[in-house]
């Protein structure tokens, strides 16, 4: 089993009235791909830069192996990093540009030049090492960037957004080359980004944060599919968060009043259940239904919008309160229209207050 390689004790951070950290506990594992996703401002790229050695902790206590990091310097904890611009040396060639660490560190020139063409290969630029870097792509001078922080076999790499500045077909690229050097390389990934879908591509864990805060940290399957807090549910796109009245509990489940509409939820392992359920937009079926489903509501449709391979419906419950269901079927109905509105309460999550 893996062991423990980084580790926040209660660490806290302030910058002026903005909390970056605020008494936040957690481990991150061997050999992991740890993400750290929030919205801007939500203190992400601090604690990454706290593990770094480039901001120091108010409070609370960093460890990497164990050890405390507080009196040892950035250019001593044996950690790489790549950022989201290439900062490539643009005076140096490729090969140059991934060797410059080992350099620094007076290798010997057979043992960088093996460990660089392991690095181009590695990356897929083998037959790039003479070349210009400043004649490259976006996607093939990131590619540099990943070489050379791997190349001295840091302890850890740390990334902060560094596809955010690709465009998107280069940017899922690479985070196909991302996952393989993982992969390949075995080496502990912390990674920093507001994107969803890039957390949930490439990540084993996501630690959701948010005002300095911790509010769900889980395997990325799970995080997407039984979010606890209201939070998290809003952040990934594409999920209903619904004001719904307990009714009581029984065998395991939980019964809410939509709209009056009695909905029996399974508590699964939610400890304190609010006022609040989720469903996932995909999991709302708009009628008319060829076998009826067991949840049905009925709706005013708002609007249509045309999103490429599905369409979203936002609808207007007669509470007040909004639903969005995502098909691929069009609908025959105009904005105004009374719609019935159907799901499975398996698909409905309990949030915690």
């Amino acid at each position: 089993m893996p062991g423990i390689i980084l580790e926040f004790d209660r660490v806290t951070k302030q910058f002026g009235s903005t909390v970056a950290a605020d008494a936040l506990s957690l481990t991150v594992q061997e050999g992991e791909f740890f993400t750290f996703l929030g919205p801007s401002g939500s203190g992400k790229s601090t604690l990454l830069r706290m593990v770094a050695g480039l901001e120091n902790p108010d409070g609370g206590t960093i460890r990497i192996d164990g050890q405390d990091v507080a009196p040892v310097g950035p250019w001593h904890r044996k950690l790489g990093m790549m950022f989201q611009n290439y900062a490539v040396f643009p005076h140096m060639n490729v090969r140059q540009n991934v060797g410059y660490g080992l350099k620094v560190r007076r290798l010997a020139p057979g043992e960088i030049k093996q460990r660089v063409d392991a690095m181009l290969e590695l990356v897929g630029l083998s037959n790039l090492g003479d070349k210009d870097v400043t004649l490259l792509s976006g996607g093939e001078q990131q590619r540099v960037a990943l070489a050379r922080a791997l190349a001295p076999e840091p302890r850890m790499l740390l990334l902060d957004e560094p596809l955010s500045a690709l465009d998107e077909k280069i940017r899922r690229a690479m985070q196909t080359e991302l996952k393989h050097a993982h992969q390949r390389t075995g080496t502990t990934f912390l990674y920093v980004t507001h994107d969803q879908e890039e957390a949930l591509t490439l990540s084993d864990r996501i630690a959701v944060i948010n005002r300095g805060q911790c509010i769900q940290c889980d395997a990325p399957e799970r995080l997407y599919k039984r979010p606890r807090r209201r939070f998290v549910a809003e952040f990934f796109r594409g999920r209903n968060v619904l004001e719904a009245e307990p009714a009581g509990r029984r065998d395991g489940t939980i019964k809410y009043l939509l709209v009056g509409v009695g909905i029996e939820v399974p508590l699964a392992d939610v400890q304190a259940p609010g006022r609040h359920i989720a469903l996932r937009a995909e999991n709302v079926h708009l009628g008319p239904f060829a076998e009826q489903p067991p949840c049905r509501l009925c709706a005013t449709l708002v609007e249509t919008t045309f999103r490429g391979t599905v369409l979203d419906y936002r609808l207007a419950l007669p509470d007040g309160q909004t639903l969005v269901a995502t098909t691929t079927q069009h609908v025959q109905a105009a904005p105004g229209s009374v719609v019935e509105v159907g799901f499975s309460p398996e698909v409905v999550v309990v949030l915690e207050d």
